[in-house]
């Protein structure tokens, strides 16, 4: 990899930093901005919510885009808008304006980070796919857990605008190193556009995750949550099915014919529903539950994150050296004793212990994250590799809304099961919400059984 290929995956990485980074930025500030705002805690949550399904909704376009189309010209377009919707949200005088710009932001997201994946696996070679991608998973690892901490700093001394206006001037200063430095490596093709493909998959994951999100709102045998749930589930077969027989498919779904990549994407998804089902549970259980400050709570996952942007790289240097098994095992096994310790906590637990607990399961998913990403990129041919990324990318975000929504229904039916005593029934479900990670945990270790210690292409 010469000096200038080098340069441009550090510049787009470092933008679909910030990408993600802004997906859990708003989750610490939602008391703040209900405050000024005058809304409900079911409408706040959009901020969040809202941006991951649209950033979903974009990611299986990005396939399309980047067989279409040169990486840097989108890249530039799609940064661009990220950085209007950050000024959009920043100036906001009403809350359908600063959801306007989150939705904006979450349209530039959603093709910046499918682009760098593409990019870095195109650029590594068989001997270096671990390290490129150990580089890049700062951004995809390390950005959503050192959101809540770097919001709560900010909020500290700061309003919530200022985690709008923070990020203006670095997403700028990126956008202009890319137009100077960005090469255009990649040709652009002639490709017929599957507009029947773009709807199904568009309306299907949108039903999906608007009824996920929905969780622990209502009842489950509403419109909103099983009948959305339900519909999305029905047009996403119709999709794969219309899909699987169409000469210029939205998606490639060959890209499931190889062992490897399947068994990394479910273990992926697995693994996503509990982080970020635990990205929920920590704020609640350190500020509702043990009534700590939003600063406090940001300091439970530093160390965690600190660890992991450690390790990111190390982890994908281990990976070309040892490959995925043996990483993914002990990784998981970490990922088990953190979890186990966070089930026992009670409301006289000290707050070193939750956070040492947290630490632990950082520790173990960045020994995990980046070899099995590694692992399902690099056993499918680079002919379909941006099916391949955008479909490990969006179905990680389905699992990310899954996660959130069954921790909020878990605690949800807890409290509604002792109404009398909220606080401990809050820490019932919290726990309950542990042991259910630390189960799946355990599933994605048998797992492993199926999972070959060379990346090869089958």
């Amino acid at each position: 990899m010469n000096k200038r290929t080098k340069l441009s995956l550090a510049i787009i990485t470092i933008g679909s930093f910030f990408g993600v980074l802004s997906s859990t930025l708003m989750s610490t500030a939602l008391p703040s901005i209900m405050k000024t705002f005058s809304i409900t805690t079911s409408m706040g949550q959009w901020l969040t919510n809202g941006y991951i399904l649209v950033n979903a909704l974009m990611i299986p376009t990005s396939a399309y885009l980047l067989k279409k189309f040169s990486f840097k010209k989108l890249y530039l377009f799609f940064s661009t808008i990220f950085l209007l919707g950050t000024i959009f949200g920043a100036l906001s005088q009403q809350y359908v304006f600063l959801i306007t710009g989150r939705m904006i932001q979450a349209i530039g997201a959603g093709v910046m980070m499918p682009l760098v994946n593409v990019s870095a696996m195109n650029s590594a070679t068989r001997h270096n796919q671990g390290k490129i991608m150990g580089i890049i998973g700062l951004a995809f690892n390390f950005a959503p857990v050192i959101g809540p901490t770097m919001s709560g700093f900010v909020l500290s001394v700061l309003s919530w605008r200022y985690l709008f206006i923070l990020v203006i001037p670095f997403t700028a200063i990126n956008i202009i190193l890319s137009i100077i430095f960005l090469t255009n490596d990649h040709q652009e093709t002639k490709l017929k556009f599957n507009t029947k493909g773009l709807i199904l998959s568009s309306l299907g994951l949108l039903f999906l995750l608007y009824g996920l999100s929905n969780i622990g709102t209502t009842d489950f045998l509403t419109f909103n949550i099983g009948g959305a749930t339900l519909i999305g589930i029905v047009i996403l077969v119709l999709f794969v099915l219309t899909q699987r027989h169409d000469e210029s498919p939205f998606i490639n779904f060959k890209i499931f014919n190889y062992k490897q990549y399947n068994i990394a994407v479910i273990i992926n998804m697995i693994l996503m529903v509990t982080m970020y089902s635990n990205s929920i549970i920590i704020p609640i259980l350190v500020q509702n539950v043990m009534h700590y400050s939003a600063l406090q709570s940001g300091l439970v996952v530093l160390p965690g994150a600190t660890f992991t942007a450690i390790m990111s790289p190390i982890s994908g240097r281990l990976y070309d050296r040892f490959g995925v098994k043996r990483l993914v095992i002990s990784g998981l096994i970490i990922d088990c004793i953190g979890t186990g310790l966070q089930s026992f906590t009670t409301l006289s637990t000290p707050i070193l212990i939750v956070t040492l607990g947290q630490t632990i399961r950082q520790m173990g998913l960045c020994q995990v994250l980046i070899p099995i990403q590694t692992q399902a990129l690099a056993s499918i041919p680079n002919k379909i590799l941006p099916d391949g990324v955008a479909t490990y990318n969006t179905l990680r975000q389905v699992a990310a809304s899954f996660g959130t929504a069954l921790l909020v229904g878990i605690i949800s039916m807890s409290t509604r099961a002792n109404p009398g005593n909220y606080l401990a029934s809050e820490l019932a479900g919290i726990k309950i919400g542990f042991v259910v990670s630390l189960l799946m945990i355990v599933v994605c270790l048998v797992m492993t059984h199926w999972l070959v210690s060379r990346n090869a292409v089958e």
